[in-house]
């Protein structure tokens, strides 16, 4: 029997033949809540925190947690309560950071597609910033603000036109991403916003991507977006900060991504060379604090052999798991308990039992397994739960926040009751 390493995964680990969270032994997690089952590690977040807060010692800076990555009300009272703003994307989002005990003053609202509506509740809540992604947004935002007597505060997102050398569908930087202002349009896009009665132009905010293992992208879209705020501000409009985004990869297979603090040095360096290293500084990590903080237990239903492929039928599925169907995303897959010697190991697409051919979570993987072995899908920290849908009408999953020897369900399984709450029969 060979006990497997988890490299990137200090806070999951063998002890003798059993796989561990932190200090909980996840079989009688798997036994007690059931799978598919998320199991959070508490301590994982708070070192990748630590990392980013290392990096700013003695900084002027905010950390806003990137929610879309998990949006999870336990994770984000993690994070509420050391000390981090968020990240969000819509309304929703919002009112999971009111619930979650998140401060509104540190809540900065991305996206392309804002509407009035969250528009309002955003304003009526006193975030701390908009990134406004269009010359359109800038118009209805101060339409919006001025209705309600108020100002938004804003910076506006520039796409750098920088290749982050990411997959495709999560590169956000590049000239035919959706999101942004062009690089060359930047100067005129902030006059346009600095003569809107109903804006305050705050800051300038850039982000290039995600799962972001080079450094040299980040130290070309800095370069670029320091040379926009000495042609903005040359132009009479100050910038209170720069908002560098988030992006920054983990290891999902053999990955070696800079280590947040080591990351930040560099560009802090850099920062400190030309002159703006006493600005305030803001930045949104989301998978590189919770990505490695969580596992997707699940079971082997079925061992199915097959004459070109052989599968390991599981009962976790793109549902649950939709990064390898939408990516073709790399997840490690290793036994909860290793077999013993005289199982033999096998190569097997893992698989899960929504009626779609996409419905894989893993491909050749060499698994020592049998009918009833539980297995541990690594890396599911993000955009795992935030993506899961209800296809097939499968509930989604249970979720458990591990914090030392403590267990806490921050998710209650979904049942088929739960997902019919709202529909309605046509009456007569």
């Amino acid at each position: 029997m060979t006990t497997p390493t988890l490299p990137g995964h200090p806070h999951f680990a063998y002890r003798g033949n059993e796989l561990f969270a932190e200090n909980v032994r996840v079989s009688d997690l798997a036994r007690e809540h059931g799978t598919p089952l998320f199991v959070y590690s508490k301590a994982a977040m708070l070192a990748a925190l630590a990392a980013y807060q290392r990096g700013f010692a003695r900084r002027d800076a905010q950390i806003c947690y990137a929610m879309k990555a998990n949006s999870s009300l336990g994770v984000l009272q993690v994070f509420a309560q050391a000390g981090c703003g968020f990240d969000i994307v819509s309304g929703g989002e919002l009112e999971r950071v009111r619930a979650a005990g998140g401060d509104m003053r540190k809540v900065i609202f991305s996206g392309v597609g804002k509407t009035r509506t969250e528009m309002r509740q955003a304003l009526a809540a006193g975030i701390g910033c908009f990134n406004v992604e269009s010359e359109a947004e800038l118009e209805v935002l101060s339409e919006v603000a001025l209705a309600m007597g108020l100002r938004a505060p804003v910076s506006i997102r520039v796409n750098p036109n920088v290749d982050p050398k990411t997959h495709p569908y999560i590169s956000t930087g590049l000239k035919d991403n959706k999101f942004g202002v062009a690089h060359e349009e930047a100067l005129r896009v902030y006059r346009h916003a600095a003569s809107l009665k109903g804006l305050q132009v705050v800051g300038i905010d850039c982000h290039i991507g995600s799962q972001i293992t080079d450094a040299t992208p980040y130290l070309d879209a800095m370069d670029r977006v320091l040379d926009l705020v000495a042609a903005i501000e040359a132009a009479g409009i100050p910038l209170a900060h720069i908002d560098f985004g988030g992006g920054l990869g983990i290891n999902y297979n053999n990955d070696a991504p800079p280590e947040a603090d080591a990351l930040w040095q560099q560009l802090l360096a850099k920062l400190d060379a030309r002159g703006y290293g006493g600005r305030k500084l803001m930045i949104e990590p989301g998978r590189s604090l919770v990505g490695n903080a969580g596992a997707c237990l699940t079971e082997v239903i079925y061992l199915k052999p097959g004459e070109h492929k052989n599968f390991c039928i599981i009962d976790a599925a793109m549902n649950d798991l939709p990064r390898p169907a939408m990516y073709q995303a790399f997840h490690a897959i290793v036994p909860v308990s290793p077999a013993a010697s005289d199982v033999p190991a096998t190569t097997y697409d893992v698989v899960g039992p929504v009626c779609e051919s996409g419905d894989w979570i893993g491909r050749d993987r060499a698994l020592a397994v049998q009918s009833g072995d539980l297995l541990a899908v690594l890396s599911a920290g993000a955009y795992c739960m935030s993506m899961a849908s209800n296809y097939n009408t499968r509930g989604r999953a249970a979720e458990v926040l591990v914090d030392g020897s403590a267990v806490h369900v921050i998710r209650q399984r979904e049942n088929a009751q739960d997902q019919m709450r709202h529909e309605k029969l046509v009456a007569g």
